[in-house]
């Protein structure tokens, strides 16, 4: 059975950074992680970049094949689009991580630039998602409430 881990933002955040290439400092950023069995951590999301009431960045990360799920994403896209009320969601890609690219477009982000050279050796890509195309807001036909964290 996983679970869902709020409220050890630490330690999610630095097992984020260190799987995704974060350059900034962690501390004090929101974070949601996702434990199997153990007890370890199988996935995290790292929130930094948060305007209130406008948008923040997302950056994920996660082990092996298994770990996603439409609770973990439901629990994620809620956090950030109704309890940070954050209109739009971005995401920086690099354009030669083609798994990150398809993983970001398969969960409903959309490409909005691209800046050359803006991961130094490559391209940056830049997705967005608007709160209003959030399929994970409204999983099987129905409206979840996920319980109140804050940031």
């Amino acid at each position: 059975m996983k679970r869902l881990i709020a409220n050890d933002r630490e330690r999610v955040a630095k097992w984020v950074a260190a799987r995704v290439k974060y350059r900034g400092d962690v501390a004090g950023k929101a974070a949601l992680g996702l434990e199997n069995e153990k007890g370890e951590l199988i996935a995290g999301i790292l929130i930094d970049g948060y305007v209130p009431g406008a948008r923040c960045s997302m950056h994920c990360a996660g082990e092996g094949r298994r770990w996603l799920n439409r609770e973990f994403l439901f629990a994620c896209f809620d956090y950030v689009f109704r309890q940070l009320d954050c209109k739009v969601l971005i995401n920086a890609v690099d354009a030669d991580n083609e798994a990150s690219l398809q993983f970001t477009q398969h969960i409903g982000f959309h490409e909005v630039c691209r800046i050359p050279e803006g991961s130094g050796d490559c391209d940056l890509v830049i997705f967005a998602m608007p709160r209003k195309m959030c399929r994970w807001l409204n999983l099987n036909g129905v409206e979840h409430v996920h319980q109140q964290t804050t940031a």
